[in-house]
């Protein structure tokens, strides 16, 4: 059964308040799935079809995992990485590359500058350009290419939705979320994008946190789990998170999504329908809670309720 296309029915999920008004609202959705994919939490539209954008990395890298790709920890990890474009991120999708006899060269991913603003001021004062290495989904492409080598597959056309990596990825897409997919786009790196429900994702992540070691989740897993700051970089939310709640996974992606798995396979997936990363925090704080995790081990976030409307901020607080 596919997830239906149609505008989702968002509801609010963050107040923002001073002096005890409501000065603002951010809308969206959210899911909280127990181990066996019961519902323990919904909130505005959990069926509709949406875009994961990276969010949707770990079932990418899992995909690859089950194609047979030898990879590292950390090798899966920045295979399932939206990176910061950090000395450490570029030096291990190299080593990606170099294990599958290619360079950077093959990437086809759109030339770039580093996501992380330090990285990104420090790479324009040395005098460097804009390429296809320090695109924060460099990882994920090196990943595909290995794999293509592996099986002896084009490696010009790795991106075509028609591609036969292309095609096992949306299979293990649809396996682990349990759904058909209704539509196919194109992300900002340039491959396939595939539409999924909140719950379909949240039931995937929680698969690939619940799995057992040694089995093609298990190593995205182990990746994620040994590796938070290749997953995301040593300055962001995402990498924070992972070290300080044992065995989590986690992964953001554009417009605000965030999904995130503990051990046993309970999972959470949030869409903030305006895109903004103000509300996505929060939001997953409140998630947190609803698991049992202290919300403020992200970070201190002064004025923060768990509420029915899932979050409120108290903005003078």
């Amino acid at each position: 059964m596919s997830p239906e296309i149609r505008v989702p029915a968002h509801e609010p999920l963050v107040h923002l308040l001073r002096d005890g008004m409501v000065e603002g609202v951010h809308h969206g959705s959210a899911v909280v799935l127990a181990p066996d994919g019961q519902v323990l939490f919904a909130a505005g539209d959990i069926e509709a079809a949406f875009y994961p954008r990276s969010a949707a990395k770990p079932l990418q890298a899992t995909a690859m995992a089950r194609l047979g790709v030898e990879l590292s920890p950390a090798g899966f990890a920045v295979g399932a990485a939206s990176h910061s474009g950090e000395g450490i991120h570029l030096a291990e999708v190299r080593r990606t590359l170099d294990g599958a006899g290619l360079t950077a060269e093959d990437l086809r991913t759109p030339e770039d500058l580093p996501f992380d603003p330090v990285e990104r001021d420090a790479w324009v004062a040395s005098g460097r350009s804009a390429s296809r290495l320090a695109h924060n989904c460099s990882g994920k492409h090196a990943a595909m290419l290995a794999t293509c080598r592996l099986h002896g597959w084009s490696t010009k056309d790795y991106l075509d939705a028609a591609h036969p990596l292309q095609r096992a990825i949306a299979e293990c897409v649809e396996d682990l979320t349990g759904q058909r997919i209704p539509k196919v786009a194109v992300d900002g790196c340039g491959a396939p994008l595939f539409a999924v429900s909140l719950r379909g994702l949240a039931r995937a992540v929680g698969k690939i946190a619940a799995a057992a070691p040694g089995t093609p989740e298990g190593l995205v897993a182990e990746g994620i789990r040994k590796h938070p700051e290749l997953v995301a970089g040593t300055r962001r939310d995402v990498t924070a998170l992972m070290r300080a709640v044992p065995g989590l996974i986690a992964k953001d992606g554009f417009e605000a999504v965030q999904v995130a798995a503990l051990p046993d396979g309970t999972a959470i997936a949030i869409k903030i329908a305006d895109g903004g990363d103000r509300a996505r925090r929060p939001v997953l704080a409140a998630a947190l809670a609803l698991c049992g995790v202290d919300p403020n081990v992200l970070e201190p976030t002064p004025g923060l309720r768990v509420t029915g409307a899932l979050a409120e901020l108290d903005l003078a607080a």
